[in-house]
């Protein structure tokens, strides 16, 4: 089987074609249970929905569920006011969105919530569920919004990161070996990836030097063994297989099944049409890297030649 990828163009459309548009989670939270089952047939279509029957509970459920993208909330429960629940969410999930429901008017602890940020929105009863489902779906927006551009930020961050780690390690390297562990682990954090190895090449076959990350424990070096980086250093292109599980060939490899990675990424390191490396990006679940990201992968490969060879021309030996 052909696995060579002809351009980033198309490596971008395999990569994304596994994205899977899954229901945002949301909260809703009312000692009475008649307004909780309405609240949840009402949203159930477009959110994955979460049910509490008071503050207490829900604290629990966000403990073990984690981050929801919005949170409704009844203000006039037993044991703890809906904005007293809403202020505990804040500092573990800032960019959720919260809306209290009240029929009273709590006039100081509504826009004390709302002043402090703690309240997106609040609506009061009996509420009009259009009106309710337009604030939710304004919520859930620029919950997105604000989720995306700290991804950005972390991107942003990890690329700086990955660009002076590779000029570190051409600077301060003393010898060739000393540089592949450290890119390695820039690469790996960058893209968040569970495994990465960064092997050398000779004669186009891999040697035994060798940098290696792993998120979790050790990491088994098996590149030997896939037909992805033969390929890899033949022809000098990026190769990638997005879901392993779905591919009857890899699939049915020992060392794919022994590692559970589920997505494997190999780009040949090439300086003047010789591989001087291997770089291996592995997760253990299906690969959803962006153009961008494939872009960098590309340029960052480079930048990492351009390393290697300088490390090797004054300090090749350990």
């Amino acid at each position: 089987m052909d696995y060579a990828i002809p351009d980033l163009d198309t490596l971008s459309r395999q990569l994304t074609s596994l994205d899977r548009t899954k229901k945002a989670k949301m909260l809703v939270v009312d000692d009475e249970p008649d307004n909780l089952d309405l609240l949840y047939r009402t949203f159930r279509r477009d959110f994955q929905v979460l049910k509490a029957e008071s503050g207490v509970r829900a604290l629990e459920l966000l403990a073990s569920e984690g981050e929801v993208a919005v949170i409704i909330s009844d203000q006039r429960m037993p044991e703890m006011k809906g904005t007293e629940f809403l202020s505990r969410t804040v500092p573990q999930f800032p960019d959720t969105m919260r809306i209290i429901l009240t029929g009273f008017t709590d006039v100081e602890d509504l826009v004390e919530a709302i002043n402090s940020g703690q309240v997106y929105k609040y609506i009061t009863k009996p509420w009009d569920p259009n009106e309710l489902k337009a604030v939710v779906q304004r919520a859930a927006e620029t919950y997105e919004l604000l989720k995306q551009r700290t991804e950005e930020l972390r991107r942003s961050q990890a690329q700086t990161a990955l660009l002076t780690t590779i000029v570190r390690a051409a600077q301060d390297a003393t010898h060739l070996e000393a540089s592949l562990e450290p890119i390695a682990t820039a690469f790996g954090k960058s893209f968040q990836a569970d495994g990465s190895i960064l092997q050398l090449v000779e004669g186009n076959s891999l040697v035994a030097s060798q940098g290696k990350f792993s998120l979790n424990g050790a990491l088994d070096n098996w590149l030997e063994k896939d037909p992805l980086v033969a390929a890899a250093i033949e022809s000098q292109k990026m190769q990638v297989a997005v879901n392993i599980p779905g591919d009857a060939t890899l699939a049915a490899l020992d060392h794919y099944t022994a590692s559970g990675v589920q997505a494997h990424l190999l780009v040949p390191v090439s300086y003047r049409e010789e591989v001087l490396a291997v770089l291996s990006l592995q997760w253990h679940q299906p690969c959803t890297l962006r153009e961008d990201e494939l872009v960098l992968l590309h340029l960052s490969a480079q930048q990492v030649a351009l390393a290697l060879t300088c490390v090797r021309y004054y300090r090749p030996v350990a």
